[in-house]
């Protein structure tokens, strides 16, 4: 432990307990890639998860390359454009819990008896008790567990699962999240709510639920806690009600089984604090040489930060926790932006326009740095003239493919793309700008855009996206493809235009609702923020816009992305549905006919 600990402070403070690659060259070799990212995706990076101290290593390594290849600081003196993040959330020991019943009260202990879920908000209750069966009010599926039951003021206990716990493939799973059933139960009027699993199916166990914070705002003036079956019990006891069999029936009949809890009322505290972390985006760059177009910007870009030891990103079921290395996801992009930086340094005398060289932490997080960096750019973002992102470069596979995205964000992509491939690569384009990595935050302010991708694999978010697994030589050869691609851009006459790109509709049936609204997943507002909407989308033709806050969806409050996700799920394709939004300091309500994806 004491050897863990001092490799961690060496890590943090110095970021050399790996060696830097000694012989720097100007090409782009295989062997100075297969060094960073040998480097990035070591054990003793911990899988570079955002905010911890670990990935403090990764960020003093790459800002080394940056000034050992003679890039200026973007950020006045420093490479650094820190910014904070509601990293977690703790349980404060103001959580509280007691029953009273038949007159007598039974305190309950926090941890063992009951625990708070992450979502809960800050409340103060001395109120009744409803049983409210599932929680599920699903009208369409002539199923309403609220039918005729009055939860007004009150605190309703609500089993987990659904009606047809036994069926896998369930018409309730999508009412079954516990996040659902609260937002429903505060809907209804309820000022909290008790979960508490079932005693069927007979072989459940009774476990705590594993709340694990989801990145979204909690519900506000709204507890939320998961309760000990034993305890519940004892409230069925007191009704003369057996609560096996109380289940057993609504399962047989198919009934919702609602009732008050006559004889039983709880005294709840709930209080969860969010936990700040701070983390940061690294940024050079290499000013141009041409009076005019230095004042312009091409931007290399990828995100350097991993899933650390796993969790809710992670693909790993196994039970014991391992360091997530993330080498192809994202070392590899990272290691690109590095070779692609020294090599642009070693022409930077013939560069006419400037390059920007950034690595993002908080992708694996929602786009938070690249969000970040273009609500807070160095440069005005109109002087960004294109963005080119590397997300997963290094699996090149022995069909040599590579997936490019965004290609029909400008005119002349294709063409371009298609007459620098010298080495015979397998070309898949996808022309939409908006997709899952950091290309979306700069496409959301109208700048081109193109990622390049090697494609999804057997590792992908587990712990086995090794440094030996990655075609280092392959990386090579599409690294020396991008950077023709850039230093075609970077020099070129004219700027790239820009296209908006419409979303391909799908044509026939059997779908779900598509709106085309794009999350801003660094927002703690209240209600549902955007960070852009989709070319061509209902969103769009409805006039909402990036940083709208939604608060409001046909009837539905929403307090985060969440509610804006469960209201959706009320509505089919071609309904015309009001939309609520905040507007700098404005309320705009706007009609969307919704779509199918």
């Amino acid at each position: 432990m004491k050897k863990y600990l001092l490799i961690v402070i060496v890590l943090f403070f110095c970021g050399s307990y790996f060696p830097q690659v000694k012989q720097h060259e100007s090409a782009i070799t295989a062997k100075e890639i297969t060094g960073h990212i040998s480097y990035l995706a070591s054990d003793a990076m911990k899988g570079r998860a955002g905010g911890s101290k670990e990935i403090m290593a990764a960020v003093n390594y790459i800002k080394d390359q940056f000034k050992l290849f003679g890039l200026k600081p973007m950020f006045k003196n420093s490479f650094f454009q820190e910014y904070s993040f509601v990293s977690d959330v703790k349980v404060s020991k103001r959580n509280v819990l007691a029953f009273k019943v038949n007159g007598k009260e039974i305190k309950l202990s926090y941890g063992t008896d009951f625990i708070t879920a992450p979502f809960s908000g800050t409340v103060k209750l001395n109120s009744k008790l409803v049983f409210a069966g599932y929680g599920i009010s699903a009208p369409k599926l002539n199923y309403d567990d609220y039918k005729n039951l009055d939860v007004k003021d009150k605190i309703v206990v609500v089993m987990r699962n659904n009606p047809e716990y036994d069926n896998p493939h369930s018409q309730f799973d999508k009412f079954s999240s516990l996040r659902s059933k609260a937002a429903v139960a505060k809907e209804k009027g309820a000022k909290g709510i008790i979960f508490v699993n079932g005693p069927l199916p007979k072989d459940s166990d009774d476990e705590l639920a594993r709340l694990k914070y989801d990145r979204a705002g909690g519900i506000k003036d709204f507890s939320v806690v998961h309760v000990k079956r034993n305890l519940i019990d004892q409230l069925f006891n007191a009704e003369h009600i057996n609560f096996e069999q109380h289940q057993k029936i609504m399962k047989d009949s198919n009934k919702t089984a609602s009732f008050d809890f006559a004889k039983s009322s709880a005294q709840l505290a709930t209080e969860i604090k969010e936990v700040e972390a701070k983390t940061v985006n690294v940024c050079g760059y290499l000013e141009g040489n041409d009076p005019k177009l230095k004042d312009e910007y091409l931007v290399i870009g990828a995100h350097y930060d991993h899933l650390g030891m796993g969790g809710d990103g992670s693909l790993y079921k196994g039970k014991v926790e391992q360091i997530h290395n993330g080498a192809d996801d994202n070392a590899s992009g990272t290691a690109g932006v590095l070779e692609l930086a020294e090599k642009f340094a070693s022409i930077k005398a013939q560069l006419k326009r400037s390059i920007i060289f950034v690595t993002f932490s908080g992708e694996e997080l929602g786009l938070l740095g690249s969000n970040y960096f273009v609500n807070h750019p160095p440069v005005p973002v109109e002087k960004m003239i294109t963005m080119l992102n590397l997300d997963m470069v290094g699996r090149l596979n022995a069909e040599k493919t590579l997936t490019v995205y965004g290609t029909g964000t400008s005119p002349n992509w294709k063409e371009l793309l298609k007459e620098k491939n010298i080495d015979s690569l397998q070309l898949a384009f996808n022309d939409e700008g908006f997709g899952p990595s950091d290309q979306s935050s700069f496409y959301g302010k109208a700048i081109p855009v193109l990622f390049f991708f090697t494609g999804v694999h057997a590792d992908y978010h587990r712990p086995t996206d090794d440094a030996d697994l990655i075609n280092s030589t392959g990386e090579e050869i599409i690294l020396n493809y991008v950077f023709d691609i850039a230093n075609t851009v970077s020099n070129q006459p004219e700027k790239p235009n820009y296209i908006s790109v419409p979303r391909k509709e799908q044509a026939s049936g059997g779908w779900k609702v598509y709106v085309g609204t794009i999350p801003d997943y660094s927002s703690n507002s209240e209600g549902f923020k955007l960070s852009g909407v989709s070319p061509g989308s209902p969103a769009e033709k409805a006039g909402l816009k990036a940083n709208d806050i939604m608060i409001k969806f046909g009837d539905k409050k929403i307090e985060n992305i969440y509610d804006y996700v469960y209201a959706l799920q009320d509505h089919v394709p071609g309904d015309v549905v009001e939309v609520q939004v905040k507007r700098n300091n404005e309320l705009i309500t706007v009609k969307v006919t919704l779509g199918a994806k």
